[in-house]
């Protein structure tokens, strides 16, 4: 099955070079998730890392919920952070999205992210 990127119902398109969604052989890749929200696109949130992982985790489940999947369909996370300081923090809320059948995860410390955003998660789905 080719390469394909899916139209998204109600998401905007990146005015990045990038797609926020491919889809290749049953999988589906979504880009980097930030702690942002759809009406400040590149703009932390305001708060505390729970802030932000949450809007983070909301974006991920908006752009899953678009391409027909949800969170049980994730088996892949890898999430980037620049104070693993707040790791803990970060699993506490991590926790109340994938709460069952929790995919596999990496997290990785970084120096820093785009937009001086702490946190970042790119997620890897099975349809």
């Amino acid at each position: 099955m080719p390469k394909t990127i899916p139209s998204l119902p109600g998401i905007g398109p990146s005015s990045l070079p990038f797609s926020p969604v491919v889809e290749a052989n049953g999988f589906v890749f979504l880009a980097g998730q930030v702690g942002d929200t759809p009406e400040r696109r590149g703009q932390r949130v305001d708060g505390d890392i729970r802030a932000e992982v949450r809007a983070m985790l909301a974006n991920v489940q908006r752009l899953l919920e678009a391409t027909g999947l949800t969170t049980r369909d994730v088996v892949k996370c890898t999430v980037y952070m620049t104070d693993m300081d707040e790791f803990a923090t970060m699993n506490e809320v991590y926790r109340e999205v994938f709460s069952t059948d929790m995919p596999t995860r990496a997290t990785v410390g970084v120096a820093r992210l785009a937009a001086d955003f702490r946190c970042e998660i790119e997620v890897l789905a099975v349809r």
